[in-house]
């Protein structure tokens, strides 16, 4: 099995000195080469920002319908997305899920419209979603701290959450590693389970499926199986589909190792084949899962919106080491599948 390594690091302040620098002297100067130059670069900026514009897109889709039915593959589509994936970034990104964003905008603009005095609270329930006035008056009085109608009273403060808006900014001295592995198609031993693709449950699940993993057996089973490929690590493999045309949607998550095929399958295991790809390969370091946390944000907020890779949106591995894993200087792996864009 052939693996292929180019390891290169992603240098931030660099990047933006050259893209500030160039873009003000394509703006300034007024030879014809000089206008190439920018538009070369504005041209470039404009591929390596089309998912960032989509995100926003999407933000702006749930901004103008807040009163109406929000269908999430609807808002993924504005970014060019599957749900799941859009869900998954939107998260990582904006640091709360789709689905807190949209209740925390529908209760900040019904508080505004309950303190002006004039929509009944019933109304306003129906407005924003909500079944029932007591349904809506608990998602209200959580978020506010108070109830709808105590927010009709003169004087009282409630809660604002405002509105999103997406810009890239490079800054800071930061320095990242990454390599680019072209690697065949390998075999795994997992154990698989299908999880709601809402965000907010997911964040739940997964690590209760970890911590019932660790308490069944699960993780000295699949060591016992497991080849060197790679590297005896366990793998938490995120596949990027979904299944199910109502509510709710759901998609396939294992623990895994790389599997030898020396030893049978255990019974309540599965074999699967992971395909051929491109990967862009991060290391993480540092106690979990505060570490790996912050790695993926940095991967979507500082990595992919200016280098020549796009994630595809469908396989993704999060390879860990045996060891102490609330130590600083545990380590791990985060792997993405990638192509060119």
């Amino acid at each position: 099995m052939q693996t292929l390594f180019t390891v290169l690091k992603w240098d931030l302040p660099r990047v933006k000195i050259a893209l500030s620098r160039l873009t003000a002297a394509g703006r300034e100067s007024h030879d014809t080469s000089g206008r190439i130059r920018y538009s070369e670069i504005r041209r470039k900026g404009e591929r390596d920002l089309n998912w960032i514009t989509g995100i926003q897109r999407a933000i702006d889709y749930v901004e103008d319908n807040l009163t109406g039915e929000l269908d999430y593959e609807e808002i993924a589509k504005r970014a060019c997305s599957s749900s799941f994936y859009f869900q998954r970034v939107f998260s990582i990104l904006c640091g709360v899920t789709l689905g807190e964003y949209i209740r925390a905008r529908r209760l900040t603009q019904a508080g505004t419209e309950l303190t002006a005095g004039e929509a009944r609270v019933v109304d306003t329930a129906l407005k924003y979603g909500y079944d029932s006035p007591e349904s809506f008056a608990r998602a209200f009085t959580r978020f506010h701290g108070l109830t709808p109608s105590q927010a009709k009273l003169p004087g009282v403060k409630l809660k604002s959450f405002s509105r999103l808006h997406v810009k890239l900014i490079l800054e800071g001295g930061h320095t990242m590693d990454y390599k680019i592995v072209k690697k065949e198609a390998f075999r795994v031993l997992e154990k698989v389970k299908w999880f709601p693709e809402d965000e907010e449950l997911r964040q739940a699940e997964i690590p209760a499926f970890w911590n019932h993993a660790r308490k069944e057996g699960v993780i000295p089973t699949l060591c016992r199986a497991a080849s060197a490929e790679p590297a005896k690590k366990i793998l938490g493999i995120c596949y990027g589909t979904s299944r199910g045309e109502g509510e709710p949607r759901q998609f396939p998550y294992s623990i895994a190792v790389g599997y030898s095929g020396l030893e049978p399958a255990p019974e309540g295991f599965r074999v699967n084949t992971i395909p051929a790809a491109t990967w862009a390969v991060f290391p993480c370091r540092g106690a979990m899962p505060q570490a790996i946390q912050e790695t993926w944000r940095r991967i979507y907020a500082e990595f992919f919106p200016t280098a020549d890779y796009a994630p595809t949106g469908g396989i993704d591995i999060e390879a860990y080491s045996d060891g102490d894993m609330s130590s600083p200087d545990y380590e791990c792996e985060i792997w993405v599948a990638v192509e060119r864009k």
